[in-house]
């Protein structure tokens, strides 16, 4: 568990600027990002020293160029206003692929050139082909078996978690977590009911959704959205809106998880009571609805806590991790959330964490909250999973002062 309770203000400050700087160059990697994606790989693959026949060479570089052409045309087709389902699976799956070149491009075509040229391994043309090789299998292993991670039921992880103030009447509480399911172009409507059928088997006592439930509209995806109704929990099933509800007509979504028998906890709770104790289940909208410019949407975590007794403890949903900081400042004792996928495809975790403070796990912030961050249920985009597995998870909840047996 990572604890960021010690994190010093000098430090903080230092960092500022640091994470100014990165913040300024995000803005500018939809521009630059397919330039390097594609021209990376095409130039360590055929022009470093590889001599390949002529027709190898044009071929190489020509599909290069389709997938530097390709990418962003079907990603603006597929996710745009036409919202061209086909057109959108094209464009992730071209994505995702050339994320995965570039990366073992530049690993391999710097660590394992440098390895072969130190042991003294062959010719120049030899070491470059052998890198040539070495990228083109490895990436395509990678994008295999992270194509059948990402299409797979999630495995159940476990886990324990004690909250000082969690009265012994509530110990051993279960919670199911699901988030990120991301419904989208590849239909996964049998998916979804396979999820929910384990989700099923864990008898939890409460369902979290903590948002991103789809990319398309809930008149779009419904079919893929429906089996959520057959979800079961011994109290309460809750729901909270991810970013991607507001890029796709949020209010529609509320109204179908409400539908469905979940609680849209829109700003808001419900109390959950067992052995004579009582626990403050809230949750607030997606810090993107703020900006989204729909009426009654935005995170307002003293709204989702008005009328709720301060000594209870609470558990918290919202869907961002950075929200965290509010809820350390509040006092909350657990929260969950999403959004990070935690990286789905490595290394991109490292750019997850310029934009959040943490990309999975449990981890404490200030002197009492804790943090759950779930690397998602489903996948956003790039069908594809590498290093950074989905998971359906179990929180049992522990009290300090578990009641005595009888």
């Amino acid at each position: 568990m990572t604890d960021t309770s010690d994190t010093r203000p000098a430090d903080s400050a230092a960092q500022a600027p640091r994470r100014s700087r990165l913040h300024r160059l995000m803005r500018y990697l939809p521009l630059i990002a397919p330039v390097l994606l594609w021209a990376v790989p095409c130039v360590v693959l055929l022009h470093t020293g590889q001599h390949w026949p002529l027709s190898v060479m044009v071929a190489g570089t020509a599909l290069c160029v389709l997938g530097l052409v390709g990418m962003p045309l079907a990603m603006v087709r597929g996710h745009g206003r036409r919202q061209q389902d086909r057109a959108a699976i094209v464009g992730d799956t071209l994505l995702g692929t050339g994320w995965v070149l570039f990366t073992w491009s530049v690993l391999l075509g710097v660590l394992l050139r440098l390895a072969l040229t130190l042991a003294g391994v062959g010719e120049s043309q030899d070491r470059a082909r052998v890198v040539t090789w070495a990228v083109l299998g490895v990436s395509a292993v990678l994008l295999a078996w992270g194509y059948a991670e990402a299409r797979r039921v999630p495995r159940v992880r476990r886990l324990d978690v004690l909250l000082p103030r969690l009265g012994a009447g509530l110990d051993g509480t279960r919670v199911a977590l699901i988030t990120d399911t991301h419904y989208g172009p590849l239909d996964r409507a049998r998916w979804s009911a396979r999820v929910c059928e384990t989700v099923n088997t864990l008898e939890a006592d409460l369902v979290c959704h903590t948002g991103d439930i789809a990319d398309g509209t809930a008149e779009l995806r419904r079919a893929q959205a429906v089996p959520l109704g057959s979800v079961r929990a011994t109290r309460a099933r809750v729901y909270v809106t991810g970013n991607h509800e507001y890029y796709s007509e949020a209010q529609g979504w509320v109204d179908l998880m409400d539908e469905l028998g979940w609680e849209p906890l829109r700003n808001r709770h419900l109390l959950l009571e067992r052995g004579g104790d009582t626990l403050v289940v809230a949750g607030v909208d997606d810090v993107t609805a703020e900006s989204s410019g729909l009426a009654g949407h935005g995170a307002h975590l003293a709204g989702a806590l008005n009328g709720a007794d301060p000594d209870l403890p609470v558990l918290l949903l919202a869907h961002q991790p950075k929200f965290v900081d509010r809820a350390a400042a509040a006092g909350i004792d657990l929260q969950l959330s999403g959004h990070t996928h935690g990286g789905q495809i490595w290394p991109f975790h490292h750019l997850v964490r310029i934009d959040q403070p943490v990309v999975a796990g449990l981890s404490r912030h200030g002197a009492r909250t804790l943090l759950y961050t779930s690397r998602g249920t489903g996948f956003w985009g790039p069908p594809f999973r590498v290093f950074a597995p989905s998971e359906i998870t179990l929180l049992v909840l522990r009290s300090p002062h578990p009641p005595t047996p009888s």
